[in-house]
């Protein structure tokens, strides 16, 4: 891979003539498929149908699409020719929709069939040009727009290439505004981390539209030469199962969420029904490791090197089971608003609660640290950092200093060989009544262990821990909600977990009451519960 882009026009140019004969994006199952060079014509002559609609450089575009071969297609259209992308999560409610593409001012708009609902017609009716990514055909022109003079200049690498809106855990969405040298950044700390080469495979099951999947997911395979497929349908395990078996992954980017479900859904109870791996589990664990281990690269391909876990933090005991197991799991640290990555640790280098090392390029220091704990904020300077949030020049201030600092919010300590281990957000952090930290995360992942809990989540209501827990499905019959054994049932497993946890915890971080979550908790792109939404009781 070449090391110096400066741009991602660089990184365009570069790989497009370089892997010119090699397939570059296709579904799984097929019908969108792009050879390195076929991406090229393609994407020349999309990026001369956006000028010819007066859509010139720095002018912004969204893409609102699940992830698809034509999704890159629409991305490079409009990076690689100085134009800056605003790439939109699927999740999001019309509302959110209308405000983004107003706030970043779009002049223009990718959209898939399956998303086109949540777009209003007011906001349609404001683009010079609305393209169908299924199959890139125009659903809307504006003739007055047809002008041909979308003027282009090659992007600089601090010019904007991306402006990504999140609301992350702790509240409103912000434009982070991501430079063509952060992105590139990314690429260069990713191949210093993990070399992938061209004949690497990765299966895309996170969506492309986050700074994660969209810059080590797509951006980096697509420097190496490498191929992505996409799966068409959300990634449950009905669907994933056979596309492991039919492309059989070198690599896949994941978050916590997905492998600990493996883990408690799968690999627990496979042990417990099997008398010879309960045995094993006494006699000899090492064989049992090893044993589920491979059954478990088997069911993700058999091929699998490089699985990538970020986005939240892996509960220990699922990380310690893929260490024992021999799992190729990797962890990476960071934020949108570093591109993301801060820190990585490769299938080699883990360690067993740790987000690894800081990523070349980068400076990483402890802020206003407590020498009783060693802990800190986590504060960052590198390529890899933000410009800062679109049209909001006091929130960036506020963690962006004037030399270029960034301050992440996260909470962390260093061991003596620089690897770093996070300890929660400084927003979720509570104090407790002597002043001591309580990370509500730590107790959360004591709650997880439990076998039929599926999530949780600790906040602080009146001075007192409360724990909002979803158990699995099947643990209680909802429809009988209201009745006499259906409470029954309910105070019981309140007086389960709380009993289970505090005789695990330290005093000071005693749960005082469990409320049984019987809707899923809401989340982000990458899983994390979304705290600011859960800190009062609702009636």
């Amino acid at each position: 891979m070449k090391h110096d882009f400066q741009s991602l026009a660089d990184l365009y140019d570069y790989s497009t003539k370089k892997y010119a004969k090699r397939k570059a994006l296709d579904f799984v199952d097929g019908g969108q498929s792009f050879t390195y060079a076929e991406f090229n014509e393609a994407c020349h002559n999309l990026s001369k149908l956006l000028s010819n609609f007066g859509i010139r450089n720095y002018d912004k575009i969204a893409i609102f699409s699940q992830n698809m071969p034509n999704w890159a297609l629409a991305f490079f259209s409009i990076t690689a020719f100085g134009r800056i992308v605003v790439p939109m999560l699927t999740d999001l409610t019309e509302n959110e929709v209308t405000n983004i593409l107003t706030h970043s001012d779009a002049k223009a708009l990718f959209v898939s069939k399956r998303l086109l609902p949540k777009v209003s017609e007011e906001m349609l009716s404001r683009m010079a040009l609305v393209i169908l990514t299924d199959d890139m055909s125009i659903l809307r022109a504006n003739d007055e727009d047809y002008t041909c003079d979308g003027t282009l200049s090659r992007p600089l690498s601090d010019d904007i290439a991306a402006i990504i809106y999140t609301s992350g855990t702790t509240g409103s969405a912000k434009g982070v505004m991501l430079s063509h040298r952060n992105l590139c950044a990314n690429v260069l700390a990713s191949w210093q981390a993990y070399r992938v080469h061209k004949r690497d495979r990765f299966l895309s099951i996170l969506p492309m539209s986050h700074a994660y999947e969209m810059s080590v997911g797509f951006l980096y395979p697509f420097a190496c030469g490498a191929s992505v497929y996409h799966i068409q349908k959300p990634p449950t395990v009905s669907v994933l199962l056979p596309a492991f078996k039919k492309i059989r992954p070198t690599v896949i980017l994941s978050v916590p969420l997905i492998i600990e479900k493996v883990y408690r859904n799968s690999v627990i109870p496979t042990v417990k029904k099997s008398k010879i791996l309960t045995w094993l589990k006494k006699v000899s664990p090492s064989i049992l490791y090893w044993l589920v281990g491979f059954s478990l690269k088997k069911t993700f391909g058999g091929k699998i090197g490089f699985f990538g876990i970020g986005g939240a933090k892996l509960d220990t005991e699922v990380e310690n089971f893929l260490r024992k197991a021999h799992f190729p799991y990797a962890i990476g640290y960071g934020l949108t608003e570093t591109a993301p990555l801060i820190c990585t640790a490769g299938p080699t280098q883990t360690r067993l609660g740790s987000t690894g090392k800081k990523v070349k390029g980068c400076q990483v220091r402890l802020d206003n640290v407590n020498e009783e704990t060693g802990e800190g904020e986590i504060v960052v300077k590198g390529d890899n950092v933000m410009r800062g949030y679109y049209k909001d020049y006091s929130r960036t201030q506020s963690v962006l200093s004037t030399d270029g600092w960034f301050r992440t919010g996260d909470l962390a300590y260093r061991d003596k060989k620089g690897r770093f281990y996070i300890k929660g957000r400084m927003g979720s952090l509570i104090l407790g009544p002597s002043g001591e930290n309580i990370y509500p995360e730590e107790i959360e992942g004591v709650i997880n262990g439990m076998g039929e809990v599926n999530e949780s989540l600790v906040v602080e209501r009146k001075g007192r821990l409360v724990a909002l827990v979803q158990l699995n499905d099947n643990v209680l019959d909802w429809a009988l909600e209201g009745e006499e054994k259906f409470l029954e049932n309910v105070e019981e497993k309140r007086k389960a977990i709380m009993d289970f946890v505090n005789s695990r915890v330290n005093k000071n971080s005693n749960i005082s009451d469990v409320e049984i979550q019987k809707e899923p908790f809401n989340k982000t792109a990458t899983q994390k519960i979304r705290r600011f939404l859960y800190k009062e009781k609702k009636d």
